[in-house]
């Protein structure tokens, strides 16, 4: 493999839903790598691969799509959000084969194809979805892995401190992280912040003049750009959709139009709350942020704050989640007298709550949301993260250990 391709995390997941599904559709925001992907996994590099950003392709998709869904017996067709059409060819091909073969379709897009309702129904019972985020911090170095969530979970809270200071050191400036991100281009390839600036631009301009007008027909690109910029300052916050909308001068229904395109082609997230009710009362709205902090602080124009750190974290947690056979939840907890707790992963009946905090020596007080979520779940909670910028391993009260993010992720 060449030296300049890193392993990826769902490259494992990716090989595991070929032995099982006829169609993989794999899906992720456009320069995430997907393209990569699917031309160097071992397991697709003998069948032909074909992209509909290639003019031809792209028509004969359009104009005759059953001949090019059966042009080969296993074909991987990259951005097919495209060209919708052939979603239904493909699925007349996989219907006619008895038995179906597993992995006879690998698709890309670089939509969620799942939030596509046309699409999703199509594909309903034949396809496994992966989704591909940006790079992790574990991509960036070259070792395919995430955070070590899974050792949170699965290790008792006891050893949390020594599994937690056995790990191979490897600090990091949590604002360069953030500003650097994880699209492959400028993570890993470019190391000029002039030169990730201009590529960040002509990522947006891209994004907003090809890859919007293949999911909807936008009236006005500038108050798209300008809600854009709008959600990155909101980075972290409860989704407040009509405050969005009377900064940006538009109508609430386009407001909503335009974060869900922004959701759809991966470029926002929006994490849900753990809303399971015992003593008090919970916020339920999501919040709100970006699958990338370089293109958060790039449309932003602003310096890292303690939100980007938590974007980190989150991006993290996303990327492992989703290589996961039985997938987490990533939520968040907060009650109506402003409580908090960042993350909560729930998985196979267990809760880890997360704490994230821009700091390099927390304390007490910095705890006390956590310990509240404790009592309130004391049986699926055993233990719970600080994550800080310091450079201690700690227990700061029973059952909740602070650690450097960097230790973590």
């Amino acid at each position: 493999m060449n030296d300049s391709i890193l392993p990826r995390l769902a490259a494992g997941i990716l090989k595991k839903a070929l032995e099982v599904s006829p169609v993989v559709v794999l899906t992720g925001a456009r320069q995430t790598g997907k393209s990569t992907l699917v031309k160097t996994l071992p397991a697709l590099r003998d069948r032909p691969y074909l992209t509909l950003d290639d003019l031809n392709i792209r028509v004969q998709a359009r104009n005759n799509p059953d001949d090019l869904a059966g042009r080969s017996p296993s074909l991987t067709l990259d951005e097919v959000q495209r060209a919708p059409d052939l979603i239904l060819a493909i699925k007349r091909v996989v219907d006619k084969d008895r038995p179906r073969r597993p992995g006879r379709f690998v698709l890309t897009g670089s939509a969620n194809l799942l939030l596509m309702k046309r699409v999703s129904e199509t594909l309903a019972g034949r396809a496994t979805y992966i989704n591909l985020w940006p790079l992790t911090r574990n991509e960036r170095a070259g070792l395919g892995t995430a955070g070590i969530w899974t050792k949170f979970l699965d290790t008792p809270v006891t050893d949390w401190y020594e599994m937690v200071r056995t790990g191979e050191p490897c600090p990091e400036d949590w604002r360069v992280a953030a500003r650097v991100g994880g699209y492959p281009t400028p993570a890993h390839e470019l190391t000029e912040a002039d030169s990730r600036q201009l590529w960040y631009s002509g990522y947006v301009q891209t994004y907003l003049e090809r890859d919007l007008q293949d999911l909807a027909a936008i009236d006005n690109l500038l108050d798209f750009q300008r809600l854009m910029r709008a959600s990155s300052l909101r980075l972290g916050n409860l989704l407040n959709q009509a405050a969005i909308a009377r900064d940006v001068g538009i109508p609430r229904p386009t407001a909503h139009r335009y974060l869900n395109l922004l959701e759809t082609s991966f470029q926002i997230v929006r994490t849900e709350p753990y809303a399971v009710n015992r003593t008090k009362r919970l916020i339920k709205s999501p919040k709100l942020y970006w699958t990338d902090t370089g293109m958060a602080l790039f449309l932003s124009g602003g310096e890292p704050g303690g939100n980007h750190l938590e974007n980190l974290v989150l991006a993290d947690l996303l990327a492992w989640r989703d290589a996961q056979i039985v997938r987490p939840n990533i939520l968040y907890w907060r009650t109506a007298s402003d409580q908090e707790v960042d993350f909560v992963v729930e998985h196979r009946r267990r809760l880890l709550p997360i704490e994230v905090k821009a700091t390099t020596r927390p304390g007490p007080q910095d705890i006390r949301n956590l310990q509240t979520f404790c009592a309130e779940y004391p049986k699926e909670a055993g233990g719970a993260l600080l994550l800080h910028t310091g450079d201690e391993v700690y227990w700061l009260a029973k059952g909740i250990l602070a650690a450097p993010w960097w230790r973590v992720l």
